[in-house]
């Protein structure tokens, strides 16, 4: 859902306009040489350098360019920054290097010609990369604010039953546990990757992965216990979901190390709860992109302390 909310955005109709920017011209390198906070947003600056990064991505969307326009821009990139970290979310470089290349494929570039592109027209390959990794991380966010804040009530859940005949819906439930590879600092992350693919070959069920596990270096095991499907989490939902007992996800780089997630058990549930979890699942699917997003957005912007110079 994040990904095809962020591959529809704003972010296409920047690739898409990319073949008929040119270099900028001259006289406009030495003016981002110069650089001064223009605004502070919860005592994280915004500087002039950075509006003028923004306002070149905005030429590449073919939006208004103004100043005015990209310092909006990055006030809202702020806060939802900051609402990112406070919940605890982290996109690994890997999705992003992954989403940054599709977009290349996409385009029929390879990702240097992608980045050569971005510096032409006074933006950069990896301030593109912290766009895509704050569009994912604030459709996490959004997410989560939507489960919390409007969690069906047990009389909502009953009124949903009673409109499809009183018949309650039924969930996968998974009984997972997580296998990491820690990264220490210098450690080659091909390599745990090949480590840690060769345990998923010698892996039977969980009641071994601690077995195997205590022959290797620097490897951890942690049952995450019963999960329900809607419950999953959006980074290996789709990859479990298609699995089996005893079956793995494939390993990914995260900020934990090299990891991937086992999948002990699954059983069909239809309780009240699962009720409840499958029909906010639905409920998510059918809000309008925008709606939750800019709720929140207001949210927190109304709440921010912003300050210009």
């Amino acid at each position: 859902m994040i990904k095809k909310r962020f591959l529809a955005g704003a972010a296409v109709a920047a690739l898409a306009a990319l073949g008929a920017v040119g270099p900028l011209p001259l006289s406009v390198k030495p003016a981002i040489a110069a650089t001064e906070v223009k605004v502070v947003v919860n005592r994280q600056a915004i500087t002039s350098y950075q509006i003028q990064l923004r306002q070149a991505f905005l030429r590449l969307r073919r939006a208004p360019a103004t100043a005015d326009a990209a310092t909006k821009e990055l006030i809202d990139e702020a806060v939802k920054k900051q609402e990112i970290r406070r919940r605890g979310i982290s996109i690994p470089d890997s999705a992003v290097d992954e989403a940054y290349a599709n977009f290349a494929r996409q385009n029929n570039l390879s990702t240097a010609q992608l980045g050569q592109l971005f510096g032409q027209a006074g933006f950069s390959g990896d301030a593109f990369k912290e766009y895509i990794r704050v569009q994912m991380g604030w459709g996490q966010a959004v997410r989560l604010n939507v489960q919390q804040t409007e969690r069906l009530s047990e009389q909502d859940v009953v009124q949903r039953m009673l409109q499809q005949g009183g018949e309650k819906p039924t969930t996968t439930e998974y009984t997972l546990q997580q296998i990491v590879f820690v990264l220490p600092q210098g450690a080659s992350k091909d390599r745990r990757t090949a480590e840690a693919n060769a345990m998923r070959q010698r892996f039977q069920n969980c009641d071994s992965a601690f077995q195997l596990a205590r022959g290797l270096r620097d490897v951890t095991v942690r049952d995450l216990g019963r999960v329900a499907q809607p419950e999953l989490p959006p980074r290996w939902k789709d990859e479990i979901t298609r699995l089996s007992a005893g079956g793995t996800t494939r390993p990914q780089v995260t900020e934990r190390g090299v990891e991937f997630i086992a999948i002990c058990n699954t059983r069909k549930i239809s309780d009240d709860h699962a009720a409840q979890l499958v029909y906010q699942a639905k409920d998510l699917e059918s809000l309008s992109a925008a709606e939750p997003d800019a709720a929140l957005l207001k949210k927190l912007r109304d709440q921010a302390t912003i300050v210009r110079r």
